[in-house]
């Protein structure tokens, strides 16, 4: 029986192994790569005659946000995603304006309500001592316990997945009332504020320990086409954070329960708003609450590529209860799941088509979406990077754009690795270039 070792070693002694490496090098090392076979040329767009070949197996990344499932393409999300953020917070790149550091802006975070009390770990807001838990114990951080209930059978498993499946909807109720709520402050009608003002945000999902979202979002008020116009003088950065927790207090939906009872669905009570300020070359701490630029643009870009929480739900859809039955989660989450699933066969839940989410609790929104005028998008930043890397292909061979025309013809014809010693060299390939990175950084903020 050979071991992994064994076949490890045979694989780095193959014959075409450098050959392999270097396209799992091509790609950072992702840990699922979809693999496509065929040919990509380059013809003289006058004569037709190719100019450049490359043919056979390629690998592309797989592209996956989850840092779980694949860090390489979850760092490559996280980067694009502090671009996209940043350029809203700071401007002066990705076609933003400096000007809208200037805006009224506050970074704001909306959660989820109570469902039924669960186990926690509290700590002495000014000693930082860790407090008792309601269940009588001192819970260590990475207790599998926290984040589930305190008891299972009074929980409402119910109202958490319907809560969790319209969450979305609830964010873009808190984005009318909250234009409602900017407009009434200052004697305008809802259809006169789009002639005086706009609000521009962006916004992150994330999970919390007992496996509900809660959004982290950065709100700012511009004028009213976008950020490039001046934002009225009556808007102020405490009329946002007043109108922020007015605006989520005032939302409120319906659905039913399926015995056919109401279920009123709202934000929790704790709405938490933040100033936002300048970045400085030396990020320090300051007592007015207020977070920095660059440090928020990186909390987003951690936000986005997290998945359903210590205990992890599933990584992929579901397609069976026999998979659900053998999931490695905490009990709590697979409380969850099950409660989806099952909700999912009721005819009256049929739109919310929750057997597709239940490997994300009934989450069914994008986990970063922004409005129109943020700032820039993921289209635009990955768009910017082919034309980069196609230029860089061109000056390689010293040709021009407008005298090539580029002919592509691929297959798929898998995806993943071809056994585990592969996948345990690509995560090494993908922990060498990681490292590389760090130290890269680190010499740049030293210099």
């Amino acid at each position: 029986m050979f071991t992994l070792e064994d076949r490890i070693h045979a694989r780095l002694k193959a014959p075409d192994y450098r050959e392999w490496r270097d396209k799992v090098t091509a790609i950072g090392g992702c840990a699922a790569p979809i693999r496509l076979f065929g040919a990509w040329q380059l013809h003289d767009s006058t004569t037709g005659s190719v100019m450049a070949h490359l043919g056979g197996e390629v690998f592309i990344p797989c592209g996956n946000r989850r840092q779980s499932v694949c860090p390489t393409c979850s760092d490559r999300y996280a980067a694009d995603a502090f671009h996209l953020m940043h350029a809203g917070l700071s401007g002066g790149s990705k076609g933003v304006p400096l000007t809208v550091s200037e805006k009224p802006r506050v970074f704001a975070t909306l959660t989820a309500p109570s469902f039924g009390p669960v186990h926690n770990r509290r700590t002495h807001v000014r000693s930082g001592k860790v407090l008792p838990c309601a269940c009588g114990a001192f819970h260590h951080p990475d207790d599998p316990r926290v984040g589930g209930p305190l008891d299972a059978e009074t929980y409402d498993y119910v109202g958490a997945v319907l809560w969790q499946a319209h969450a979305g909807k609830l964010w873009h109720r808190f984005t009318i009332a909250l234009r409602r709520a900017l407009a009434n402050a200052t004697g305008l009608t809802v259809r006169e504020f789009k002639d005086h003002a706009r609000v521009s945000y962006a916004k992150v999902a994330e999970y919390q320990r007992r496996g509900l979202v809660h959004f982290h979002a950065v709100i700012r008020v511009d004028g009213p086409d976008g950020p490039h116009s001046s934002t009225p003088r009556w808007a102020t950065t405490e009329l946002l954070d007043h109108c922020v927790k007015s605006a989520a207090a005032s939302v409120l939906l319906e659905t039913a329960r399926p015995d056919g009872l109401v279920l009123p669905l709202a934000w929790g009570d704790q709405v938490d708003v933040r100033p936002i300020r300048p970045s400085t070359a030396h990020e320090v701490e300051d007592n007015s609450g207020a977070i920095s630029e660059h440090k928020l643009a990186g909390y987003v870009a951690k936000y986005s590529t997290k998945g359903t929480g210590k205990a992890e739900a599933a990584d992929r859809p579901i397609r069976s209860q026999l998979e659900i039955d053998h999931l490695r989660v905490s009990e709590h989450h697979r409380a969850m799941i099950q409660t989806a699933w099952t909700l999912g066969d009721h005819p009256f839940y049929e739109e919310l088509n929750l057997k597709r989410w239940t490997h994300m609790l009934g989450f069914r929104g994008h986990f970063l979406t922004k409005s129109k005028h943020y700032s820039t998008s993921f289209q635009a930043i990955r768009g910017e990077r082919r034309v980069f890397r196609a230029q860089e292909t061109l000056d390689r061979l010293g040709l021009e754009a407008d005298s090539v025309v580029v002919v592509n013809d691929w297959a798929y014809t898998g995806s993943g690795y071809a056994n585990d010693a592969e996948r345990e060299l690509a995560s090494a390939v993908a922990e060498r270039l990681r490292e590389q990175r760090r130290r890269k950084y680190e010499r740049e903020v030293a210099t």
